[in-house]
């Protein structure tokens, strides 16, 4: 058994599955972000970045994701959870998490690569704050696996945020 920081196939598979998401947001005009929430019995919940399709900065797909399975599941089913996403937790995406009480998340691309991809985003510098540190000031434990080296966690920002 493991403390949850370490990826495993099963892993790789579902950040697979949500770059294929972020591909989807981005082909239908939105920022190329996809998530997942995953329960012990493997019932999955998806989600998508929404930021410009339903004009909300708050619509980033791990707050969506959130948001549905907290619809969806039990509080229960909630803490045996994972929370899977192309890329790394911003700091609300983060306290979302926090709240949730998803006790795991796994992600692609770090947020030291996407920033590199987009330094700023529509004249806002992006948040140089690692979900880790985020987490590291909560009252419970988050087990955070990631960056995943999946080029496809990159390609698909190439040419978005030029």
């Amino acid at each position: 058994m493991t403390d949850g920081t370490t990826l495993t196939d099963t892993d790789l598979d579902r950040l697979r599955r949500c770059t294929e998401l972020a591909a989807a947001a981005r082909a239908r005009g939105d920022h190329p972000f996809g998530s997942l929430v995953v329960t012990a019995d493997g019932r999955t919940v998806e989600a998508m970045n929404s930021v410009v399709t339903q004009h909300d900065p708050t619509g980033h797909a791990e707050t969506n994701v959130v948001r549905a399975a907290a619809a969806a599941l039990s509080v229960e089913e909630l803490a045996t959870s994972t929370l899977y996403t192309s890329t790394e937790p911003c700091a609300m995406c983060s306290g979302a998490i926090y709240w949730s009480g998803i006790p795991r998340v796994v992600y692609a691309l770090g947020e030291d690569g996407l920033r590199d991809i987009v330094a700023e985003q529509e004249g806002v510098p992006t948040m140089a704050l690692p979900c880790r540190e985020v987490f590291a000031h909560g009252g419970r434990p988050v087990a955070v696996a990631g960056p995943a080296d999946l080029p496809e966690a990159t390609a698909v920002h190439d040419g978005f945020w030029g």
